[in-house]
């Protein structure tokens, strides 16, 4: 089942990053990087065409208190959501708690192992922390970049389903788990 999260007091450091909650004053890190085609695409959304369009989404992200902004020396560069994962995909997991993280990192940062760092903090405060029991994370087949940070995070493939993207293509979704550790 999904558990309950509220970022809206949290930070998290890392060697390199800081994931705080967004800031209005954040808009213009936030277009800089989700304007960049290919961007959003590979996360399954357009890029951002406008300002207003950022505007809407951070006020989102403000209001539903789930996602972090990653900061990286003073400028942020990127977001990790933890969303609602679809319970009915995963029936099997209904007496566990858990959530799904999703991430999208500026491009001009890719390969530089920041996102690695980033869902490993993340991971790390969700199951030890909060005390989730599993943590979901998606890839299409096709983007390979998220694949391997999954991959190097410890996500074990899980299941493959099909997702239409906002932009209305239909592609295979790679769904990976990672659980708590017991003693």
């Amino acid at each position: 089942m999904n558990a309950n999260i509220d970022i809206s007091n949290v930070t998290l450091k890392t060697n390199r990053v800081i994931l705080r909650p967004w800031r209005y004053t954040d808009i213009d890190d936030f277009f800089e990087y989700a304007s960049v085609p290919g961007v959003g695409e590979s996360a399954g959304w357009e890029h951002h065409k406008t300002k207003e369009n950022s505007k809407t989404i951070l006020d989102m992200f403000i209001k539903e208190k789930k996602t972090f902004a990653i900061e990286y020396n003073g400028k942020v560069i990127g977001s990790l959501g933890i969303e609602k994962y679809n319970e009915n995909l995963v029936p099997e997991l209904d007496d566990k708690s858990g959530r799904e993280i999703g991430f999208v990192l500026s491009k001009e940062h890719w390969g530089k192992g920041l996102m690695p760092e980033t869902v490993r903090a993340v991971t790390d405060w969700l199951l030890y922390d909060v005390c989730l029991d599993f943590v979901l994370c998606r890839h299409s087949s096709d983007n390979i970049r998220s694949k391997r940070v999954q991959e190097k995070c410890g996500f074990k493939p899980y299941k493959v389903s099909k997702y239409k993207t906002e932009y209305g293509e239909i592609k295979e979704d790679c769904v990976n788990i990672m659980y708590r550790e017991t003693e």
